[in-house]
């Protein structure tokens, strides 16, 4: 998938506290990817247009796109539909998205939280 921006919404900002966390357990959870922990700290992202689910795209250099799934989670929502989580690399291995879905496609209706991942 090419670099596009019709995906995408607002504007690039950095990782709130609680995405920061969840993006460290997620990444601390395996330790070929720990290595990534650092990035974290200065790292920014734009929201996507997922349907209120919560996915984000890191900012990078222009030509980047999907390389690998480095982590993998999943939970159950309020109503009992579940969710998948991944972080994905990019072909330099560099973090690329944080993919959040719901597997009906509906809204979340609790914001996944570190505390969710058990």
């Amino acid at each position: 998938m090419s670099e596009t921006h019709s995906y995408r919404v607002g504007e690039p900002r950095r990782l709130t506290d609680e995405e920061a966390q969840l993006m460290t357990r997620l990444l601390e959870a395996s330790s070929e990817w720990s290595h990534l922990l650092p990035a974290l700290a200065d790292a920014w992202v734009q929201d996507m247009n997922d349907g209120g689910m919560g996915s984000l795209r890191f900012a990078g250099a222009a030509g980047r796109h999907f390389g690998q799934t480095a982590v993998e989670a999943s939970y159950r929502d309020a109503d009992g539909t579940p969710v998948e989580v991944a972080i994905f690399l990019d072909q330099h291995d560099s973090l690329y998205e944080l993919d959040v879905w719901k597997v009906d496609s509906s809204r979340l209706i609790r914001p996944l939280t570190p505390g969710h991942l058990g």
